[in-house]
């Protein structure tokens, strides 16, 4: 028995097993909701803890080269889960959970499992294969789209349970875990003089209770910011969307070097924010590495996916794109919400001396609604702070408008902390390239060319 084969049972012994354990073919995937409601069907709801455990013999993409296979999960095509991307595997373990509340209990899973292609702007399809949510440890035949040959097994299992509410108005609710990956711009590996990779680094968590906060709310471009103007409306916008759209595309790609986790705690936001690695030497900022980066993100809560998108409002990769949120999300036209944020320790950063471990401080996230794109609504940034408190527990989350005299004193004391007792310098603090950089914008106008 193959070493990958050891691996794979051990995975599914880990599972929670149910007595109803069977290997099943592809099921024809409906909207089980619209189908009870046509004829007139009182449809039962479940709460689901779905465990991709792995698979198991995928077929080769190509014939050389390495295998990098991900998957793309979807409950009737109202909720979606993206997995990580495991290296160089032909029977890659993920064991990773997806928790989704109030499921008509005749939904389709859906699966396509992926090869990621490194360089490439999409990824190829090894195969698909759909299966009812019925409880149970289950082994899936991955088939291929054009002639539908085996690619290879699947293995996962679903739990199952009555849902508290029966409401048709909140289906399909993500409910955990609140899983992040940190993508980096394609351009960071042929950079030289790179001071710190946080400048080339975006992240994207996806959360949960966006239904239940903001319900069919939106925040749409604001049409009185020229920038805005410039990529949604006028003739010549579908140009400026297009370079931005390939912009988003390069660098939220899924690739093997992404970092990939589960967040529990306030603890784990933290972490995330700790200063970068920093290439050139002599500076003394390696001691940095591992204490709280003070710094300002720039961030959306994405419509389409209801993630957490953001990144340090200086990040090089903002060069020559005329707006920092449009980037992150794609240049949707609307947003669930969008702005800035910063840590910070309690009593701010101008309290604070290095000589204090971080673990001896209780840390903050400043978040307010600085977007010129999408101008959100000042009235709601309350309820984005309880949402980011609801995913993130234990985090105290300070909510300050753009307008608010407090919001720029704790930036100021946020910018002048780094200035002067970290040694970032002042051109790190907004979107720069040194002399002879290739930037993401560089990237996508040679793209257009080929």
């Amino acid at each position: 028995m193959s070493s990958h084969t050891i691996c794979l049972q051990d995975a599914m012994e880990s599972a929670h097993h149910t007595p109803q354990s069977a290997k099943v073919k592809s099921v024809n995937h409906f909207d089980a909701v619209e189908l009870a409601e046509e004829f007139n069907v009182d449809t039962k709801y479940v709460d689901l803890v779905i465990k991709f455990i792995g698979a198991s013999d995928l077929a080769r993409v190509h014939v050389i080269g390495s295998m990098n296979p991900c998957f793309r999960a979807t409950l009737d095509d109202k909720v979606s889960y993206t997995s990580s991307v495991k290296q160089n595997t032909l029977f890659p373990v993920w064991d990773e959970t997806w928790i989704v509340k109030t499921v008509p209990s005749t939904a389709t899973l859906s699966v396509v499992v992926r090869e990621v292609e490194t360089g490439a702007l999409i990824d190829n399809d090894v195969g698909v294969f759909q299966t009812s949510v019925n409880p149970g440890t289950k082994e899936v035949e991955i088939v291929g789209k054009r002639l539908g040959r085996s690619k290879g097994t699947f293995w996962l299992n679903i739990e199952s349970s009555p849902s508290a509410h029966n409401s048709r108005s909140l289906l399909y609710l993500f409910d955990g875990p609140i899983h992040y990956s940190r993508h980096d711009s394609p351009t960071m590996g042929v950079l030289t003089n790179l001071r710190d990779t946080r400048l080339y680094s975006t992240w994207k968590i996806y959360i949960k209770g966006i239904p239940e906060f903001f319900g069919d709310t939106v925040q749409r471009w604001n049409h009185d910011y020229k920038a805005a103007q410039a990529i949604f409306k006028g003739p010549t916008s579908i140009a400026v969307r297009s370079g931005i759209m390939a912009g988003h595309r390069m660098l939220y790609a899924r690739t093997v070097l992404n970092g990939f986790g589960v967040i529990t705690s306030a603890d784990d936001v933290f972490k995330l924010l700790r200063g970068g690695l920093r290439r050139s030497s002599g500076d003394g900022n390696s001691a940095f590495e591992n204490r709280i980066k003070p710094a300002v993100y720039t961030y959306v809560i994405a419509e389409e996916d209801e993630t957490f998108r953001f990144s340090e409002t200086g990040a090089t990769f903002f060069v020559d794109f005329a707006s920092k949120h449009a980037l992150h999300s794609n240049c949707a036209e609307s947003v669930v919400y969008g702005g800035e944020f910063h840590p910070r320790p309690e009593g701010g950063w101008e309290n604070f001396s290095d000589y204090t471990d971080d673990s001896g401080v209780r840390w903050e996230l400043v978040i307010d609604n600085n977007s010129g794109t999408y101008s959100p609504n000042p009235d709601l940034l309350a309820k984005v702070a309880q949402v980011l408190e609801l995913n993130f527990t234990g985090i105290n989350v300070v909510a300050l408008t753009q307008d608010d005299p407090e919001l720029k004193k704790s930036i100021d004391a946020c910018r002048e902390y780094a200035l002067t007792k970290r040694g970032v310098k002042t051109t790190e603090l907004e979107p720069h390239a040194t002399d002879g950089e290739e930037t993401l914008s560089d990237r996508v106008l040679a793209l257009k060319k080929t």
